[in-house]
């Protein structure tokens, strides 16, 4: 087992929000084993010396949609779970360049693309995923038009949803995602702007089949995350047991106050707003369903400047599509005139650790972490579009010990 000690480093303590300067860093067999002030004893088979740079741990996306090739769902579930495995090869490489080392899935990756990450065979960040999102008959997943009885597709191949009623069926779903190695289970809890019967403002599955998902997912030792919209919806989800709300743009003073009584978390995406409302159509989405975007754009930064301002935990999320995938580093741009750089680097790292119950694990650089790392030629606690502008500043890339990137 090969151990590479990087020295001269300024390390960004993502917790704290502060730099430890000239520190060392030992990386053994995939992980941190030292993190020290002192030179560290021993011989290492590789040193790296930083000079000064800025060695932070690999951003988190928590909310992505990796087979998501194009933002029309109704044709991505019809064509090839082969051409769309090997276009998503192109969008996690990018994601990984752009810096991002873990990516949270919030539908349509499954236990092959994840296992194909972990071996090498595509080049993209780790995988958590949910498989298929779950999604009542209607709902946020159902991607058939209302004079469409039957279903072209099947909820085993492309999609990023599976429709699923009842106490019975919702359990049954929940177990099978389960089964199939989901690291988190996903809710389709309210209407959404990609779906082309339902209504932003629905509330979706009633109260016992939200309460049976959970209750699978708990007994399974993993979290759940649910997409709703507003307030009416993420109220009844907080307290029962669902940990991070993706979207909240609607969301209301008793929302925060539950996110805050319960730790859960919540999820803005404005990336996708932004990109849908600019470039949505030219790229693919139906003109019907893009203009559903304006029912939530602006409220956007008004729920991430109310959460912030009540102390609300949040995660970096964009929920890009197909070829506006490109805009993922955006959400900096987007939060950083509310949220100052430290919380939206917590955002990007310790925090989504946290909500998902690996703390320690990742988004920190703390002996027994994952060797996930960044070199920046300067620090984003004084500037965060450092972040934004990874073919300039974002000089070494390492994913579990391994380097994908090094300009050093």
């Amino acid at each position: 087992m090969t151990t590479i000690r990087f020295t001269n480093a300024n390390v960004i303590d993502t917790r704290k929000g502060q730099v430890l300067a000239d520190h060392e860093v030992r990386i053994k067999d995939g992980r941190i084993i030292d993190v020290s002030a002192e030179p560290l004893d021993g011989q290492d088979e590789q040193v790296v010396d930083l000079k000064g740079r800025y060695l932070m741990p690999g951003l988190v996306d928590s909310h992505v949609h990796v087979t998501a090739i194009t933002p029309n769902f109704a044709l991505l579930e019809t064509l090839s779970p082969f051409y769309v495995g090997a276009k998503s090869n192109e969008l996690l490489e990018s994601m990984l360049m752009r810096g991002f080392t873990t990516v949270r899935d919030a539908g349509g990756a499954d236990y092959g693309l994840a296992k194909a990450i972990e071996e090498d065979s595509l080049i993209g960040p780790r995988i958590l995923y949910c498989g298929n999102a779950l999604s009542q008959t209607g709902g946020h997943a159902d991607m058939r038009g209302p004079g469409q009885q039957t279903f072209e597709g099947c909820f085993c191949c492309a999609g990023l949803g599976r429709v699923c009623d009842g106490v019975s069926e919702v359990r049954r779903a929940a177990r099978d995602e389960i089964r199939k190695g989901a690291t988190q289970i996903k809710i389709m809890a309210s209407g959404g702007v990609s779906s082309p019967t339902d209504r932003i403002d629905s509330t979706q599955f009633s109260l016992e089949e939200i309460d049976a998902i959970v209750e699978e997912a708990t007994a399974a030792n993993i979290h759940t995350m649910a997409h709703a919209y507003t307030a009416r919806a993420i109220n009844r989800l907080i307290p029962r047991g669902v940990k991070t709300i993706e979207h909240g743009n609607l969301m209301d003073e008793e929302s925060c106050r539950l996110f805050l009584e319960y730790d859960a978390y919540l999820t803005p995406t404005l990336a996708t707003y932004d990109a849908l409302a600019k470039e949505g159509v030219e790229a693919g989405m139906a003109p019907h369903l893009q203009q559903k975007v304006y029912d939530v754009l602006d409220a956007g930064g008004k729920a991430l400047e109310m959460a912030y301002r009540h102390g609300v935990k949040m995660l970096y999320g964009s929920d890009l599509l197909g070829s506006m995938q490109r805009h993922q580093l955006n959400e900096f741009n987007l939060r950083k005139d509310v949220v100052p750089a430290d919380d939206l680097l917590r955002a990007a790292t310790c925090n989504a650790a946290d909500a998902y119950g690996y703390t320690g694990d990742f988004g920190e650089i703390i002996p027994g972490a994952r060797a996930d790392l960044l070199v920046l030629g300067e620090n984003p606690l004084e500037d965060i579009t450092v972040m934004t502008q990874p073919e300039r500043y974002l000089l070494a890339i390492m994913k579990f010990g391994s380097f994908y990137k090094t300009e050093l």
